[in-house]
């Protein structure tokens, strides 16, 4: 069994050419054109939520993972809208404390940009995606104490679940930064998942709470979206 779980930022009109994160916004064009290329191919998108039995092997199927990192505005904007129309699932990672806000973790790197408010978060769950956690700051894990990288796992899962009223379960390391004591507090919070950046598709008997994903980013043409999806493209270069 190979499960593929892609990994999208933001899905929007790219920056301008030379901008710091570039790679991260994948143009509504691209990702629609990917979304009917899995559906062509017989392949169900998925939330990390609807993902799992899957990934225990008491469902099998043509299945692929769809997260997204941050919670964008432009999530629910450009992306939602095409997932409805293939009658795919997704997890957005939110950072708790920022609802309303903009990436303020990018300051200086690349231009703000909106993240999705209660209101869009709502329209999320209600449309039937799964709310997944990327603490409350998007803190780098490796750099602080451990009762504080505690709270960050923690917290955020407490904030999400009395906002949005639903259970989160799944949780993204902010970017994909984390050590064995980490993996640790994501299981002791509750999660049933963590995913990495680490690159390839997940493997039977992979660790729960270090999950490999696939980077799409905004100059994946549709043969290597393919090949990322349906081959062992992505394994080789782990």
């Amino acid at each position: 069994m190979s499960i593929p779980i892609l990994m999208y930022h933001q899905i929007d009109v790219p920056p301008p050419r030379g901008t710091s994160l570039r790679g991260l916004t994948v143009a509504p064009q691209s990702f629609a054109r990917q979304m009917a290329l899995l559906k062509l191919f017989g392949y169900q998108g998925l939330s990390m939520r609807d993902l799992m039995p899957y990934v225990q092997g008491t469902k099998t199927g043509k299945v692929v993972g769809l997260t997204f990192d941050d919670g964008y505005k432009n999530n629910v904007e450009h992306a939602l809208p095409v997932l409805q129309k293939h009658g795919f699932t997704a997890t957005c990672y939110g950072v708790s404390s920022m609802m309303g806000a903009t990436n303020l973790w990018d300051q200086g790197l690349v231009a703000e940009k909106p993240l999705m408010s209660l209101g869009d978060w709502q329209r999320w769950r209600d449309a039937g995606m799964d709310v997944g956690s990327h603490t409350s700051t998007h803190a780098k894990l490796t750099e602080l104490p451990a009762d504080e990288a505690r709270a960050q796992i923690a917290d955020s899962k407490r904030e999400l679940e009395q906002a949005l009223g639903c259970e989160v379960h799944h949780f993204c390391y902010p970017y994909g930064w984390f050590a064995p004591e980490h993996r640790d507090m994501v299981a002791q919070a509750g999660y049933r998942t963590a995913t990495t950046t680490v690159r390839g598709r997940v493997h039977r008997g992979a660790d729960p709470f270090a999950l490999n994903r696939i980077m799409v980013a905004r100059a994946t043409n549709a043969i290597q979206f393919a090949a990322k999806v349906m081959t062992g493209y992505e394994d080789k270069r782990s």
